[in-house]
């Protein structure tokens, strides 16, 4: 009965928006979604409806698909109606659909960029020829710019023009060079209305304060991490993207930024728990498994070697059949102060805010924070065992052992993921599965070390 309604609901708002008869207009991953639920439910009226799309926005929506409806997009809808949408896309978003149809079907990509006009090809392979990494690779060529003699009011009528043809989209800067190109200012929108349009921009930027329309600007071979900051310090809505010579190339968006702030917190997070996020977006069962299970293998591993320590102490733990009881407390404890730590430093590597020259400031923190929890809950706990199993020096191992491994659960969280970002390696990846490695044997170690040493 749910999956009925569901499925009405997904038809009675894209016919709605086919239509256009609905209040509010549906964003592309709206309609996307609404696909995905028709997909889902009736392949074949998920097909009438992918075909009613109309080219303006079958781009934006074909952007939002994971890989498996990405792959019906392109079977199901003629070429030249692809190529009509890959065309109404800004030219960053153009970059980005065909690199993903490229990864399903290379020979399709390339039939589909053939069909082009040269000037869309040419942005498209100046986007593509940057890493994935660089500012460039994140770039829109489409802006608002004028050379620095050139009257205001003809620049606004162009971008008046511009604007009602549908080649400009949300323009907050207008950027102005010399004749060769160089960027030299970035004047906001809202300030244009307050100068004379009979004026030249030289004459009205003479008159203005000095520097005050000074731009920044990302050069194209930079990080793009490097670039997020940029934005977000200055609160800017885009950003102009130069050359090494300082060249104005194209710009760089809000919705950019937080695409790739969404895409890498994404990232971080699955990376962190050790699953693919690629397989993660795909329905299908098995290449979500199978991405899993390659973490859940390496976590056997270092669960058997866990487990190996344990059978060291089989004699003290028959002895004590308390310390079966109390064992898994003291790993759980250990776990979590380790994960604690792990998340803080993995975030605050992401966003830039340390380093691994930072390891010994960021070592003490958490490592005397994990030292304070673990004073006060060895305390706690020893109390507990104590009077639950009417031995008071049961209670003095767990607590000196939930010291130990807590204080070792926040120097491995730290140590770990500032490691791996020293040897270029992604600090998320696989470092819980390390960390779990170490607070399990720790844990284990010194409980039933202590034990053995203190109560035998």
């Amino acid at each position: 009965m749910e999956e009925n309604e569901q499925l009405n609901e997904a038809k009675e708002l894209l016919d709605s928006h086919l239509n256009e008869t609905i209040d509010k207009e549906l964003s592309p991953a709206d309609l996307a979604q609404h696909l995905k639920t028709l997909k889902k439910h009736d392949e074949e009226l998920f097909g009438e409806y992918l075909e009613k799309l109309d080219p303006e926005i079958l781009g934006d929506v074909a952007i939002e698909m994971p890989d498996h409806m990405l792959k019906d997009v392109i079977e199901q809808i003629p070429s030249d109606k692809i190529i009509e949408a890959i065309e109404e896309l800004e030219s960053d978003d153009a970059a980005e659909l065909l690199e993903y149809i490229e990864e399903i079907d290379e020979q399709k990509a390339k039939e589909l960029f053939d069909g082009l006009d040269k000037d869309d090809q040419e942005e498209i392979l100046r986007i593509r020829s940057y890493d994935e990494g660089q500012a460039g690779a994140f770039m829109q060529t489409e802006l608002f710019s004028a050379h620095i003699d050139e009257q205001l009011k003809t620049a606004v009528e162009r971008l008046r023009r511009e604007k009602e043809e549908g080649k400009l989209e949300n323009v907050s800067q207008l950027f102005i060079t010399d004749k060769k190109g160089v960027l030299l200012h970035a004047v906001p929108l809202e300030d244009l209305i307050l100068f004379d349009f009979n004026q030249t921009l030289r004459e009205i930027i003479a008159k203005s304060e000095e520097d005050k329309y000074k731009p920044n600007v990302a050069v194209d071979n930079e990080p793009i991490e490097t670039v997020v900051e940029t934005v977000e310090n200055y609160d800017m809505n885009s950003i102009a993207v130069v050359d090494s010579k300082g060249y104005l190339l194209g710009r760089i968006t809000t919705d950019d930024i937080h695409d790739f702030i969404k895409e890498s917190a994404t990232e971080q997070i699955y990376n962190l728990a050790g699953v693919d996020d690629e397989s993660e977006e795909d329905d299908t069962l098995f290449k979500a498994g199978r991405g899993r299970a390659v973490w859940l293998g390496v976590n056997l591993l270092t669960a058997l070697f866990s487990s190996s320590i344990i059978g060291l102490f089989d004699e003290t733990i028959a002895a004590y059949v308390a310390l079966a009881v109390l064992m898994p407390i003291v790993a759980s404890m250990g776990g979590n102060t380790g994960t604690q730590a792990l998340a803080v430093t993995v975030r605050r590597l992401a966003l830039g805010e340390i380093e691994f020259k930072d390891a010994k400031n960021v070592l003490k923190r958490e490592v005397s924070i994990s030292l304070i929890n673990g004073l006060i809950f060895g305390v706690v706990m020893g109390i507990i065992a104590s009077v639950w199993f009417d031995k008071g020096m049961l209670g003095v191992v767990i607590g000196l052992s939930m010291v130990t491994n807590l204080f070792f659960a926040g120097f491995f969280g730290t140590i770990i993921p500032l490691t791996l970002r020293r040897f270029n390696i992604d600090p998320a990846v696989g470092s819980a599965v390390i960390l779990t490695t170490f607070t399990d044997a720790i844990g284990f170690f010194s409980f039933l070390g202590l034990a053995k040493w203190i109560l035998l």
